[in-house]
C-alpha cells in the first residue's frame, strides 16, 4: 500500500484476473495491483477499509454483486457506463461525449425482462480492460471539466450511488412473508388449481362471462375471441380494454372486468411469481438505475416497480426489526414549482396537500379540478377537464407554466430539453423527422400536414413532462444517496440477525424504492434514528437540488412491522 492517501481506485477486468490502479488525491496514478478472482473480494475489502476510496468501474453491476455476497460494501463508486450516457446526451455541454458502441447500454425501456443482459458474473468485454476503463475515465473527466457548473458532476455522482443502492437492495431484498402472499391470492383468486388451470374464483367468472355471451367454452384471455363474442352479442367495441368496456351497459361487463383484474394479478404476481422471486423470506428484484430516458428506474425481472397494493401486507419486517416507509406527497408538481421558482405555486405547495393549496390560490374551485389541472399542465392535456382548466393555471402560476410551455415548444420544434442537473432528452426519431419533412414539401396535402402536427404535439407533450419527471427523479436519487450515507453511520443491530445477506444481516438498510417511495429495514432499537434519517435526507436533497429557493417536500412516514396498515 502506498504511503500517500488513496482517493480513487480504477478497476479493470483482465484475462487472468483484475487490475487496480490506485490514484492519489490529485488523481495521479501512484501504484497498480493485480489479483485473481479468488482474492478479489478480500483485496477490495482491504483497500476499502484503508480509506473508503472512490471505486471507478465500467459498471457497478458487473462488480458489486459478488462483493455483497462476500459481505463487502463500497462507500463510493463511479459507474462509467451510466455516466457515459449522461455526458453523451446532455445539452449542458457544447461538446458532449461522442457515442461509443463499447459504452452503450441497452436502449432505455420501462421494463426489461431479459436478465441475460445483466449477468451477475463479469464477462470479458472489449471495454473491460484497465486501459479501456482509464481511457473512458479520461474522456469523462475532460467532459466534466468543460461543464459550465457542477450540476453534471453531481448528477454523475448521484447516478453512480444509485447503482450501488440498486445492487444493495437486490442483495438485501424486501422482507416478504410468502404465507401472507399465498393467503391473499387464495382469498382474491380462489383456491389454487393444478398447473394450467384457473383458480376457483377466476374459473367461475370465466364461466359467467361465457354464459352471458352465450359462448360455451369461451377463453376470456384470448382478446381476439373475446372481441368477436362481444360483437356477436351486440356489444360494439373497438378493443377489450377495461376503459372502453366500462362505458358499456350489459350484464357481462361486471364479471368480465372483475375477471380481467384477477387475471392480471394471477399472471403478474400469482403463485408462479411467488415461487420464482421469493426465497428465504426475501423478494430480491433486479433494478436498472436510469432505465427510463427521464432517469427513472426500471426493473429487469420481478416487476418491483409494478407491485400491486393488494400484496403490500406480504411485506413484513423480521422479528426484532421494523420497517420505515416513506413516500413524498405530490413530488412532481412541487419540483416544478421549485425549478421555475414560481413563488405562488410554492406557496400553494405549503403543507401536505398541494392540490388543496391550488384551490386556496383561487385557480380552481375544487381539489379534483386542481389535480386535473396540475397533471394536465405537466402532461400536456388539451382536451377534457384538464385542457379546460390548464389556462387558469397560467394566470395564477405564470412562472411554472412558462417553464413547461417552453419545454413543449422546444420539443414541437424538434429541439431537446434537459433536467435541472443536465440529463438530456433524446433527439427526435426518424418517424418524427420524416413526418415534418413530408409536411414541408410543396406537394404536401392535408393528411401529411395533420400527421406532422400530431407528431409535433406528441413530442411537445413528451418534452413538457421530461423536464419535470426527470428533475423529480434527480431529487429521488439525492434522497436515496443521503439515506444510504446516513444509515451507514448507525451501529449494528443488537437483535437477531436478519436474512438480508452477509452485508446487511445486522445493519439498517434500504430495502425498496419506487420513484418517490422508500422502505428501510432496520433494527427495532434504531427505529427513531432511521425515521429521523429518512426525513433529514429529504430535507438535504431539497436543499442540494434547490439551494436558492424555498419549497416544501413533505413525507408521509410510518414505522411499522406491516406497512400495509398505514
Amino acid at each position: 500500500m502506498p504511503d500517500e492517501p488513496i482517493a480513487s481506485i480504477v478497476l479493470g477486468r483482465e484475462r487472468d484476473g483484475w487490475c487496480a490502479v490506485l490514484r492519489g488525491v490529485d488523481e495521479r496514478e501512484v501504484a497498480r495491483a493485480r489479483f485473481d478472482d479468488e482474492r478479489f473480494a478480500d483485496e477490495v475489502a482491504r483497500l476499502e477499509a484503508a480509506g473508503s476510496p472512490r471505486w471507478i468501474v465500467r459498471s457497478v453491476h458487473d462488480v458489486y454483486p459478488r462483493l455483497l455476497r462476500a459481505g463487502v460494501r463500497l462507500r463510493r463508486a463511479n459507474d462509467l457506463l451510466l455516466c457515459h450516457a449522461i455526458l453523451r446526451d446532455t445539452t449542458l455541454l457544447t461538446a458532449p461525449l461522442d457515442p461509443s458502441p463499447e459504452w452503450m447500454r441497452s436502449a432505455p425501456v420501462a421494463e426489461v425482462e431479459d436478465q441475460g443482459l445483466f449477468s451477475l458474473t463479469p464477462e470479458r468485454r472489449s471495454a473491460d480492460g484497465i486501459d479501456d476503463v482509464l481511457a473512458e475515465l479520461a474522456r469523462q473527466e475532460a467532459a466534466l471539466a468543460r461543464a459550465p457548473d457542477a450540476r453534471l458532476a453531481l448528477l454523475c455522482a448521484a447516478e453512480s450511488t444509485g447503482a450501488l443502492i440498486a445492487e444493495e437492495m437486490a442483495s438485501g431484498g424486501v422482507p416478504w412473508d410468502a404465507a401472507v402472499h399465498d393467503a391473499i391470492l387464495t382469498a382474491t383468486l380462489g383456491a389454487r388449481a393444478s398447473q394450467g388451470l384457473r383458480p376457483a374464483r377466476m374459473a367461475q367468472l370465466a364461466r359467467d362471462v361465457a354464459e352471458h355471451l352465450d359462448e360455451p367454452g369461451l377463453n376470456p384471455d384470448s382478446a381476439a375471441r373475446l372481441l368477436r363474442a362481444l360483437r356477436r352479442a351486440g356489444i360494439v367495441v373497438e378493443s377489450t380494454s377495461r376503459w372502453e368496456l366500462a362505458e358499456i351497459a350489459h350484464p357481462v361487463i361486471a364479471p368480465l372486468l372483475e375477471y380481467k383484474k384477477l387475471a392480471r394479478l394471477f399472471a403478474a404476481n400469482g403463485w408462479a411469481w411467488l415461487e420464482e422471486w421469493v426465497r428465504d423470506g426475501r423478494f430480491r428484484p433486479v433494478y436498472i438505475p436510469g432505465g427510463v430516458v427521464t432517469g427513472r428506474w426500471a426493473s429487469a425481472g420481478g416487476g418491483a416497480l409494478q407491485l400491486p397494493r393488494s400484496l403490500r401486507p406480504a411485506v413484513r419486517s423480521d422479528p426484532g426489526w421494523i420497517l420505515i416507509c416513506a413516500d413524498v406527497a405530490q413530488l412532481e408538481p412541487r419540483v416544478l414549482a421549485a425549478m421555475s421558482q414560481d413563488r405562488a405555486m410554492a406557496h400553494a405547495a405549503a403543507g401536505a396537500d398541494l392540490y388543496a393549496g391550488v384551490v386556496r390560490s383561487g385557480a380552481v374551485a375544487t381539489r379534483e379540478e386542481a389535480k386535473y389541472a396540475v397533471l394536465g399542465a405537466m402532461y400536456g392535456a388539451t382536451t377534457g377537464d384538464s385542457g379546460r382548466l390548464v389556462p387558469q393555471l397560467r394566470k395564477v402560476f405564470p412562472a411554472a407554466m412558462a417553464l413547461v410551455d417552453a419545454a413543449a415548444r422546444t420539443g414541437e420544434e424538434g429541439g431537446r430539453v434537459a433536467t435541472l442537473l443536465g440529463r438530456g432528452s433524446p433527439a427526435p426519431d426518424a418517424e418524427w423527422r420524416d413526418a415534418q419533412s413530408g409536411a414541408s414539401v410543396p406537394t404536401a396535402g392535408p393528411a401529411e400536414e395533420q400527421r406532422a402536427r400530431r407528431r409535433a404535439r406528441d413530442r411537445g407533450r413528451f418534452t413538457r413532462n421530461f423536464v419535470v419527471q426527470g428533475t423529480a427523479a434527480e431529487w429521488s436519487l439525492l434522497w436515496l444517496a443521503e439515506i444510504r450515507h446516513r444509515l451507514a453511520a448507525l451501529p449494528e443491530a443488537q437483535t437477531a440477525a436478519t436474512r438480508s445477506g452477509p452485508a446487511f444481516q445486522s445493519r439498517a438498510h434500504l430495502a425498496f424504492f419506487l420513484h418517490d417511495e422508500v422502505i428501510v429495514h432496520c433494527p427495532r432499537e434504531l427505529a427513531d434514528d432511521a425515521a429521523r434519517i429518512v426525513r433529514e435526507a429529504a430535507e438535504a436533497a431539497t436543499t442540494r437540488l434547490f439551494p436558492s429557493f424555498q419549497i416544501e417536500i413533505p413525507l408521509d412516514l410510518t414505522v411499522s412491522e406491516d406497512p400495509s396498515k398505514r
